[in-house]
């Protein structure tokens, strides 16, 4: 059936991919750009949930995996001549790799204080019943077809 949600990070995904080629990259290649993340926005949200990744609303596969392969399209579908400077692969990778290593280094170091802090789950109970009536008072989803 057709997924609202998956359709969205769809969109998105395109979005994200084209963001960082939006200078260098020709319309045509922008749309190529766009469609391969709308793919792979959907083979990402597919493989976290396999490997039990709890990413709720696909920010991971959106941001994450999209924004790296924007970053990487700019190096295949740029052209110098927009971007007024030559365009390296290596260069778009070791600053993926980089900001990559960065990003989770730095959440792995306050992610880890605030759990030792107060901790970063609820809990079980709270997670059953949804932290939509926990932390609200009311349920996010009409569930009277039951």
């Amino acid at each position: 059936k057709p997924d609202l949600s998956m359709a969205l990070n769809g969109m998105l995904a395109g979005l994200v991919s084209i963001t960082a080629g939006a200078g260098s990259i020709p319309p045509f290649y922008a749309l190529a750009a766009g469609a391969v993340g709308g793919v792979l926005v959907v083979l990402a949200v597919g493989f976290f949930d396999k490997i039990k990744i709890d990413d709720p609303v696909g920010a991971i596969s959106v941001h994450g995996v999209c924004g790296i392969w924007g970053t990487l399209a700019v190096a295949i579908f740029g052209s110098e001549a927009l971007a007024g400077e030559k365009i390296s692969f290596s260069a778009q990778l070791i600053g993926t790799l980089s900001i990559s290593a960065f990003a989770f280094i730095t959440s792995f170091i306050v992610f880890y204080a605030i759990k030792l802090v107060m901790g970063v789950r609820v809990d079980e109970q709270e997670e059953h019943e949804g932290l939509d009536v926990a932390e609200h008072g009311v349920p996010a989803y009409n569930d009277s077809a039951n």
